[in-house]
């Protein structure tokens, strides 16, 4: 992929030939046009594919956020890219022939916020999840203004309810209503901190799979 100077064509988008101009991330850039393969996909390739659109579903409904608080941008990597990169590595593994996602790897949010003290939760009737920890806002790097917020997967729809605060650090307890389709159906739960001004978030805790009443 070669970057494109402002010269006396400048950039371009679309295909010329067996070239193909675009825009990323602000730099005019082209690159060759790819050649079509005649022969079938090995199936080494189809559950590459498979594994690819099941990591950039589940990450759909979290990109908005990871786009603020997943760690930092690296280079030309988005904080959003580094977490699909993250996913695909680690998240999504191949089982009994199908792309499958390891739960208990996945992090939504990155950062050097401090954590979570004696973070437990509890599921009561109406789709209530009910959350306590201990107050640690002494500690370095977090502070009692801290936002309470958390990321919700449910297996079923293949999406997430994310909702960040209001309950802070310091009220060392918070309750998160669901949707009332989800009723009866298990969900997989995150938890995380962010400062008071959204930019910066600690390393989600996963706190497991419950069963909603």
């Amino acid at each position: 992929m070669g970057t494109i100077k402002k010269g006396i064509l400048g950039g371009f988008s679309g295909t010329v030939g067996t070239v193909v101009g675009a825009n990323w991330r602000g730099m005019d850039v082209i690159r060759s046009r790819p050649k079509s393969s005649g022969s079938n996909p090995t199936v080494a390739q189809l559950m590459q594919r498979e594994k690819f659109s099941l990591a950039m579903k589940f990450q759909n409904s979290l990109r908005a956020m990871q786009s603020r608080l997943y760690g930092e941008n690296s280079g030309v990597k988005s904080r959003v890219n580094l977490a699909a990169s993250y996913l695909l590595r680690e998240v999504v593994a191949e089982e009994n022939g199908q792309a499958v996602l390891v739960m208990s790897k996945v992090i939504v949010t990155k950062g050097e916020v401090t954590g979570f003290q004696n973070l437990s939760v509890t599921a009561a009737a109406g789709e209530i999840l009910n959350f306590e920890w201990d107050d640690n806002s002494n500690e370095t790097l977090a502070k009692s203004t801290d936002i309470f917020c958390t990321a919700i997967f449910e297996e079923e729809s293949g999406v997430f309810n994310v909702q960040e605060g209001p309950d802070q650090r310091d009220t060392q307890a918070s309750s998160v209503a669901l949707p009332a389709t989800w009723s009866g159906k298990s969900v997989h739960v995150y938890a995380f901190f962010q400062n008071e001004t959204q930019d910066k978030a600690c390393n989600s805790m996963y706190l497991g799979k419950v069963d909603l009443l």
